[in-house]
């Protein structure tokens, strides 16, 4: 697409949120966008079906955005052509007393897709320095020994459990995890707009939480901690890409051309080749079943 940088995307380097877009000005048509989308989402399943064959990767993709930013619709959108055994989907929400009887990072690894298969999380580990930090009475939850009420948590707590992440993610990845990161960079007042939406749109009216405003009012809290965690744990085997989210069908084409372009990367995705036995005698099998028609 013109004048549309998607290598730009990725975070390479600093960045500061309020100085990057939320939408992108660029040559675009919503039908153009669905058919390339299209096109996208067909590469994808033959490269997921190759993967399923080859059996050596697997794919993560991890959104992460502020509520409304699109990434309930973007998962339907991008991944609804791919064979339904071949992507799982998992939402991390408030931890279940069962996890909250394990180590953070637990659930996450529970989720992991098998080799073959693209995991999506939506809303990932990176909750856990987030709401944990706009809510740091969160925390307390967890159990940790030495921590009995807010004022005990150290200063370097969230550094470290993002230290633990990218751990988490170099593991992975050496295993054979292909690790991508999208944050969904969407402004206030396009999330004040949505908001109001599913008020509006009796369709939409379960969407809506008195929760959602309450969130909203620590937006600026919200926008500081994910530019840390944008800039301390964008990595080469786990990177972050920031996309603009004020457009829906944008950003769901933009995140569908980083994945295929990423895994396209992989030229050593292959179907195996059939055993030389087996291929020896591909003739016989065929009259074989030739001659067994009815």
């Amino acid at each position: 697409m013109k004048n549309l940088n998607i290598a730009s995307l990725r975070v390479t380097e600093t960045i500061k949120l309020s100085e990057l877009p939320t939408e992108v000005k660029v040559n675009k048509d919503h039908s153009q966008l669905k058919k390339k989308l299209k096109k996208i989402r067909h590469e994808l399943s033959e490269i997921q079906d190759k993967m399923y064959a080859h059996n050596k990767y697997s794919v993560l993709i991890c959104l992460q955005g502020m509520d409304t930013a699109g990434k309930d619709s973007l998962i339907r959108e991008v991944f609804k052509e791919i064979n339904p055994r071949g992507v799982v989907v998992e939402s991390f929400k408030t931890p279940t007393n069962a996890e909250l009887e394990h180590d953070f990072l637990w659930r996450h690894y529970k989720a992991l897709p098998e080799r073959g298969k693209i995991g999506v999380f939506n809303r990932t580990h990176y909750e856990n320095v987030l709401v944990t930090r706009v809510h740091p009475e969160y925390i307390i939850n967890e159990n940790i020994p030495t921590i009995l009420k807010v004022d005990d948590i150290p200063e370097d707590f969230w550094q470290e459990r993002m230290k633990q992440m990218v751990n988490f993610e170099s593991h992975i990845s050496n295993s054979g995890t292909i690790v991508l990161k999208f944050f969904l960079h969407l402004s206030k007042e396009e999330q004040r707009e949505r908001l109001l939406r599913r008020l509006e749109e009796d369709k939409h009216n379960w969407k809506f939480s008195p929760g959602d405003l309450e969130e909203r009012s620590h937006w600026d809290k919200y926008q500081e901690c994910y530019e840390e965690i944008l800039n301390s744990t964008s990595t080469e085997k786990a990177p972050w890409f920031v996309v603009p989210a004020d457009d829906k069908e944008l950003s769901r084409y933009i995140v569908g051309k980083i994945i295929l372009t990423e895994l396209q990367k992989y030229t050593d995705i292959q179907n195996p080749e059939l055993d030389e036995e087996v291929q020896d005698d591909i003739k016989k099998y065929k009259k074989i079943l030739s001659d067994s028609k009815e």
